[in-house]
């Protein structure tokens, strides 16, 4: 970790939600910013879950290693609760979440079920809504808020389906969010990397098929790493990155500019 270039973020305190195990992307961007000083608290989303992120979070020596299954106040209420009383402030957060039933992603996505689609607007989407509001009293001093995208959001990928019109909702909602909580000084950007192989990618078909695409594609063709989303995590969440708000940030090698 000594090897990773930094922001400097010491004595800052970030949530990092969305760690399922070394692939994840939430677990390159925790390595960066514990490596430029933060102090971490991390979730994990059920007992199964819980003996992939404890070595993780160990290796950050995170704070706290708290359950959160987004779809429970309960245990939502208690992690900003043990937030509030143990450090009193939050200055960042990383949310990078999302869920759709097999059987509706793997579908049409005009064929997709009214569950289907509530189920991962909701998880996908809307508990960033939630995140940010329990957050908010706790950005005494302002704050970074990210989410994760993808470019299925903005132009039609094959096997994204349903995904793409709910990380387009989850994209608008971040200019909203960033419009409003900007007099908090609370800014809100999501990160839209090109294709890696994480457990939610797992899910998609045919995403080996993806790779090749944009590494063909890609003005840069290199393929990305967790670093590459990492490093840039660690500036947004950094006070050099203090008048930047609203935007989707794509680490991509380039692929979005072309047709």
């Amino acid at each position: 970790m000594n090897n990773l270039p930094a922001f400097n973020l010491n004595g800052k305190r970030g949530l990092v939600v969305g760690i399922a195990n070394e692939q994840s992307i939430a677990w390159g961007c925790a390595r960066y910013f514990a490596q430029a000083g933060a102090e971490l608290a991390i979730t994990y989303l059920n007992d199964k879950a819980e003996v992939h992120v404890r070595p993780l979070a160990d290796a950050v020596n995170a704070r706290f290693l708290l359950p959160l299954n987004v779809d429970d106040d309960e245990q939502m209420n208690a992690l900003f609760d043990t937030l509030q009383v143990e450090w009193g402030r939050i200055d960042f957060i990383l949310h990078s979440i999302a869920f759709a039933p097999s059987q509706d992603l793997h579908g049409r996505v005009v064929d997709c079920s009214r569950q289907g689609f509530l189920s991962a607007m909701d998880i996908s989407c809307h508990s960033l809504f939630r995140l940010v509001k329990r957050a908010e009293p706790l950005m005494t001093q302002g704050g970074s808020i990210i989410t994760v995208s993808y470019y299925g959001a903005e132009k039609v990928v094959d096997h994204y389906s349903l995904m793409g019109p709910v990380k387009a909702a989850l994209e608008c909602s971040v200019r909203y969010l960033a419009a409003e909580l900007g007099a908090s000084k609370i800014r809100v950007n999501a990160l839209s990397p090109g294709p890696l192989l994480t457990r939610a990618a797992s899910g998609i078909e045919h995403f080996d098929e993806l790779l090749s695409e944009h590494l063909k594609k890609s003005p840069l063709k290199r393929p990305l790493d967790l670093n590459d989303v990492g490093a840039f995590a660690q500036f947004l969440v950094s006070d050099a990155a203090k008048n930047i708000t609203g935007s989707v940030h794509y680490i991509d090698g380039g692929y979005e500019i072309m047709d």
